[in-house]
C-alpha cells in the first residue's frame, strides 16, 4: 500500500466545536513498533507444513496506521503459491489422518493447546494486531481473549455426538443422519477484525476435521501469521493449515477458483462476496458469506429517564465509535423519538467531543486510529457528501489537526444531525466513526426505519419496557439483536445477517454446520428382498 497523503476541508475544521479531548503521547507506541521482531514474519507462507517466503519475490509494505510509517515488509503469495496450498491442503484431507472420525479427539486436543499458546503469547499478539490494525491495545487484547473462547468452545462442540437417528418404524432398520467435514476450506478475513474473524473460520473448520487455506486482508495479515504458528505448535499435521497472504484479486482469486476447494467463507465488502459468488457459480463451490451492514440503534423516550439516560448515551457512543466505527455491526444509525432527541443528541455530540485519540498502544487513548489513510478519505468523502445532502454536522467531521496525530489515519467521532433515508451516508456502510440521527415519533415508525436498509446484521433496542423490547426484537429484520446492551457477544449463539449481509452463519452451532456435509446411512440388520421384480425371481431358491 502506497504511504499516501490526503487532505482536510476547510468546513470540517473548527466550526463543529469538536475537539478529541486529551491529546495521547505517541512514545510507547513508537517504541513497540521498533522492537516488533521481523524475523517471525520473514516467511510468512505455510504451504504443507513449510515456512516459505514465497515464490513471486515480492513484497509488499504492511503500514502502521497511527503513524504511516512501514512496519516491515511481508512477501505477498502468488498464484502458484495458492495452487500448491490447496494441493496440500486437499491431500492433507484425503489423507485421512485429520478428517477422519478416529481423529475427533485429536482435533479437540489441537484446538486446546493452540488456545493455551495464544494465553501465553497474548500480549505480543495484541501489540502485533495494535501496530497492524490501529485498534486501541485494550481491544486487541480482548480479541485475543475472544479467539480463546473461540477455540475451546470448538474443541468442546467437536466432542459432542454428531450422528441423528431416524425413527423409521421398522425394529430391523438402523437409520442415521450423519455430520461429515466439508473438505478444503478456503478461509477469507477483512482487515478490521484479522485474528478474530480468521478464528471463527478456522475453529469450526478444523473442529469438523477440515483442512484450511488461510488468506487473511492484504492490509492487516500480521496476526494471521501468528495464529498459524500457534496451530502449528499446538500440533495441527502438515497441509491441514495453510497461510498464503497476498492481494485479493490474485491469490484470493486464485483460490475462490480452484476446483479443489470445496468450500468458501468469507467476511469483507459486498462487492467482494458478489465476485466470489460469480467465480464460484461454475464450480457450484459452497460459498458462506459475512457481508457487513448498517445497523440501528432505536432509542425510546422510556429509555432517557435520569436513570437510564447515561448508560443509554453510553450504549450509543460505544456502538457507533467502538475501533473507529470499523466494525461490520457498529450501530452507525440513532433513530431516536422525537420527544426525546434533542437531549440525546446533545449529550451524545458533548461526551464525543471527549473521546481520546491516539495511537493504539497508548493506554490513555480511548479510540485508535482508521486502518489507513485511504480509508480515512473515503471517510470524508462520506461526511462531505452528507453535509451537502442537507445533514447537519454536530461534531467531529475531520482528522485531528495536531502533530501527534497528523501523520497518522486518525478521524474525530462524529455526529451529522437531521438525516434521512434519502442520504447516502445513511444507506451505505461508511465504516468510519460515523453517526448519524434519524427521529421518529410512534413505534411502527421506528420499526420501518429500522428494517429501511439492504442490510440487516445487527440492531440495538434501548426501551424500560419489555414488552415493546419483545415486539421490536421480533420486527427487525436483523440478525443479532440487542436489547439496552449493544455489542456483546457468544461463542455459543449464531452470528449472521439477513438481506445484504450475506448467508450462513458463524458460530454457535450452525458454525460448525457450515463445515460439515449431511449423510444418511440406512442399515438393514436382516437381509431383506425388496421383492419388487417378483418374476425375476421365479427360479431363485427352487430345488
Amino acid at each position: 500500500m502506497a504511504d499516501e497523503t490526503g487532505t482536510v476541508p476547510d468546513f470540517a475544521v473548527g466550526s463543529s466545536g469538536c475537539d478529541s479531548g486529551r491529546v495521547s503521547d505517541p512514545t510507547l507506541h513508537q517504541a513497540a513498533a521498533g522492537r516488533l521482531d521481523r524475523a517471525v514474519f520473514a516467511r510468512p507462507l505455510l504451504v504443507d507444513g513449510t515456512w516459505l517466503s514465497g515464490s513471486s519475490g515480492r513484497v509488499r509494505p504492511i503500514l502502521d496506521p497511527a503513524t504511516g510509517r512501514t512496519l516491515l515488509e511481508l512477501a505477498d503469495a502468488s498464484i502458484d503459491d495458492a495452487r500448491s496450498a490447496v494441493r496440500a491442503a486437499r491431500a492433507a484431507f484425503d489423507g485421512g489422518e485429520w478428517s477422519a472420525v478416529s481423529a475427533q479427539a485429536r482435533r479437540s486436543s489441537a484446538l486446546r493447546r493452540a488456545a493455551d499458546m495464544l494465553v501465553r503469547d497474548r500480549d505480543v499478539i495484541a501489540e502485533v494486531e495494535t501496530l497492524d490494525t490501529g485498534k486501541t491495545l485494550a481491544e486487541s487484547r480482548i480479541d485475543v481473549d475472544d479467539v480463546v473462547s473461540v477455540l475451546r468452545y470448538y474443541a468442546d462442540l467437536a466432542e459432542g455426538p454428531s450422528d441423528r437417528v431416524v425413527e423409521v418404524g421398522d425394529a430391523a432398520v438402523l437409520s442415521r443422519v450423519v455430520r461429515e467435514p466439508a473438505g478444503v476450506c478456503v478461509a477469507i478475513a477483512p482487515w478490521n477484525y484479522p485474528l478474530l474473524q480468521m478464528s471463527w473460520k478456522v475453529a469450526p473448520a478444523l473442529a469438523a476435521g477440515c483442512t484450511v487455506v488461510l488468506k487473511p486482508s492484504e492490509v492487516t495479515p500480521l496476526s494471521t501469521v501468528l495464529f498459524a504458528r500457534a496451530l502449528v505448535e499446538a500440533g495441527v499435521p502438515d497441509g491441514v493449515v495453510n497461510l498464503v497472504p497476498g492481494a485479493g484479486a490474485d491469490v484470493g482469486a486464485a483460490l475462490t477458483t480452484d476446483p479443489d476447494v470445496d468450500l468458501v467463507s468469507f467476511t469483507g465488502g459486498a462487492a467482494t462476496g458478489t465476485a466470489i459468488l460469480t467465480a464460484t457459480a461454475p464450480l457450484l463451490t459452497r460459498v458462506a458469506l459475512e457481508l457487513g451492514g448498517k445497523n440501528p440503534h432505536v432509542v425510546f423516550a422510556d429509555a432517557v429517564t435520569p436513570d437510564r439516560v447515561d448508560a443509554t448515551v453510553d450504549r450509543v457512543l460505544t456502538g457507533a465509535f467502538l475501533h473507529s466505527g470499523q466494525v461490520c455491526s457498529a450501530g452507525t444509525r440513532l433513530i431516536v423519538e422525537e420527544s426525546v432527541a434533542d437531549r440525546v443528541v446533545d449529550e451524545v455530540v458533548r461526551r464525543a467531543r471527549r473521546i481520546v485519540l491516539g495511537p493504539g498502544l497508548d493506554p490513555s487513548s480511548e479510540v485508535g486510529s482508521l486502518v489507513s489513510r485511504t480509508h480515512r478519505e473515503k471517510v470524508q468523502r462520506y461526511v462531505e457528501g452528507a453535509i451537502a445532502e442537507g445533514a447537519v454536522l454536530r461534531c467531529g467531521g475531520a482528522a485531528p489537526d495536531d502533530g501527534n496525530r497528523r501523520d497518522g489515519a486518525f478521524y474525530l467521532p462524529t455526529v451529522l444531525d437531521g438525516c434521512d433515508r434519502t442520504m447516502t451516508v445513511v444507506r451505505e456502510e461508511t465504516f468510519g466513526p460515523i453517526l448519524t440521527v434519524e427521529r421518529f415519533v410512534a413505534e411502527a415508525d421506528a420499526l420501518r426505519l429500522a428494517n429501511d436498509t439492504r442490510y440487516g446484521l445487527a440492531a440495538g433496542i434501548a426501551t424500560a419496557d419489555p414488552a415493546r423490547a419483545d415486539r421490536v426484537a421480533r420486527g427487525l429484520r436483523h440478525g443479532t439483536v440487542w436489547v439496552n446492551d449493544y455489542g456483546p457477544y457468544t461463542p455459543a449463539a449464531e452470528w449472521g445477517g439477513f438481506g445484504r449481509s450475506g448467508h450462513g452463519r458463524e458460530l454457535g452451532p450452525s458454525g460448525l454446520h457450515e463445515y460439515q456435509q449431511l449423510k444418511h446411512v440406512w442399515t438393514h440388520t436382516g437381509a431383506p428382498r425388496a421383492g419388487w421384480f417378483r418374476s425375476s425371481m421365479d427360479d431363485v431358491n427352487k430345488p
